[in-house]
């Protein structure tokens, strides 16, 4: 029986709670074992690229810089490093040598090949080997795109390679919307931005004249609602991420409105209104339709976020005293309460996978980043600081980014990201503050 490289990640929460060693079996799937605290991550290699032409020299080494990026970022992956290589690939159709791969302990291979072709486009082709069983893990592919997005075109391999490897989606190839961050912290400028998931190539999309907040990608990730303070007082406008051009949300006139999502759909965005000193839930479609009011209580109702399938919503509402998660149908009604455990909870987000729930809770002068199951079932806390705040999930529903800011006047807000296993704790690179993340979709 061959053994096939198909790393099965057993990353579940709920199950053991801790990862051990790869197990190299005889016959039969390579495996990560839940059984011990620590995981051993799988080895891999990837040599540059080679070359087909002369304009593509530039290229094969970038792209395998970030691939192999892409894949040690998750955890699960350990590159072995090029000074302990005894085969080297000069030929994207040579035969490989599997015995020199295997002497090292590499095992999966990544070898790929870069062109530029006559309309000046970049051609990348790459394969994936399971080294031990000593043959290809699935179909090579080839990509092709502008020379200038030659990273997009890298992550689309790490994420196939990680795809292939553990059985889940990828999420190398997406963005993160968020609020980059500037001047002293009683007089923070603030300004819409945004950047590949791993903080390269980043745009921003508004100035920083006026105060905005809470940036959310539409499911299709071309457009971003968020809340700004142009007017003095806080409203919704939605932005074109394309032309950055953007519009206010025709909410009612004299309230604030604030914290806005879209549904699933795209069409609908609901959102928190105050008026009379009250603030609930409302829904609107995004062509203008009239607000539809959703809850009625004399409690703050806020930080909505749609189930995937766009039948019920989770929010914060301090109705019970102090603030705590509810769910309710998409169309309103009786709330449930989930939240259960000692302290404040609230930002909650419901994972694209439809399982669970992250959301920020204070507790004991902590601030933490948590998920539990939709039921309320099940909590666990991933990270604990002075402040952690405002949860968002990776495509996949395996990995969460917020913001953690320090503190002290010259304290400073930061984008960090951990797997729900709380694992793997990581700051996301930007070049001034950032707070705010919103993930995007996968692009296409």
């Amino acid at each position: 029986m061959v053994r096939v490289l198909t790393l099965l990640v057993a990353l579940t929460l709920w199950g053991a709670a801790f990862f051990g060693p790869a197990a190299a079996q005889e016959s039969g799937p390579l495996r990560i074992e839940i059984t011990e605290g620590v995981i051993e991550p799988l080895p891999f290699a990837v040599p540059d690229f080679v070359s087909d032409d002369s304009a593509g020299a530039e290229f094969g080494q970038k792209i395998a810089r970030v691939i192999s990026d892409d894949l040690t970022g998750t955890g699960l992956f350990r590159e072995i490093p090029k000074d302990a290589f005894i085969s080297t690939i000069t030929s994207f159709s040579s035969p490989v040598q599997y015995a020199d791969w295997k002497a090292i302990n590499a095992q999966a291979l990544i070898s790929g090949a870069v062109s530029v072709d006559d309309a000046g486009k970049l051609v990348v082709r790459f394969r994936i080997y399971d080294v031990f069983a000593g043959q290809e893990l699935g179909q090579g592919l080839q990509l092709v795109g502008t020379q200038d997005g030659w990273r997009r075109i890298a992550h689309k391999v790490a994420d196939q390679v990680y795809s292939r490897i553990t059985g889940e989606g990828g999420y190398f190839d997406s963005r993160v919307v968020f609020v980059a961050e500037s001047g002293p912290k009683d007089a923070r400028q603030k300004r819409l931005a945004i950047m590949d998931y791993d903080g390269a190539n980043v745009q921003y999309l508004t100035d920083s004249s006026s105060l905005v907040l809470a940036p959310r990608f539409s499911p299709t990730g071309d457009r971003v609602l968020y809340t700004s303070y142009e007017t003095g007082f806080p409203k919704i406008y939605v932005l074109d991420v394309a032309s950055v051009g953007r519009r206010a949300l025709d909410t009612q006139d004299g309230t604030m409105s604030f914290a806005p999502r879209f549904a699933p759909d795209g069409r609908t965005v609901v959102y928190s209104l105050t008026r009379g000193g009250n603030t609930d839930l409302y829904r609107m479609t995004i062509d203008g339709g009239a607000p539809e009011r959703l809850t009625v209580t004399p409690s703050i109702e806020t930080a909505p976020s749609f189930s995937p399938d766009g039948s019920q919503i989770v929010f914060e509402s301090d109705r019970s005293g102090v603030p705590q998660l509810y769910i309710m149908s998409a169309g309103g009604g009786e709330a449930r309460r989930i939240s259960q455990g000692q302290g404040r909870y609230g930002t909650p987000v419901w994972s694209p996978r439809g399982d669970l729930i992250a959301f920020t809770k204070q507790s004991k002068g902590r601030f933490h980043i948590g998920v539990m199951r939709v039921d309320g079932s099940e909590e666990r806390l991933l990270t604990a600081s002075f402040l952690d705040e405002g949860p968002t999930w990776a495509p996949n529903g395996r990995v969460i980014m917020f913001t953690r800011e320090t503190q002290g006047a010259q304290g400073r807000a930061s984008l960090y990201s951990v797997d729900i296993t709380g694992r793997n704790l990581r700051q996301v690179p930007t070049s001034t503050g950032a707070s705010d993340p919103a993930w995007s979709p996968l692009q296409n």
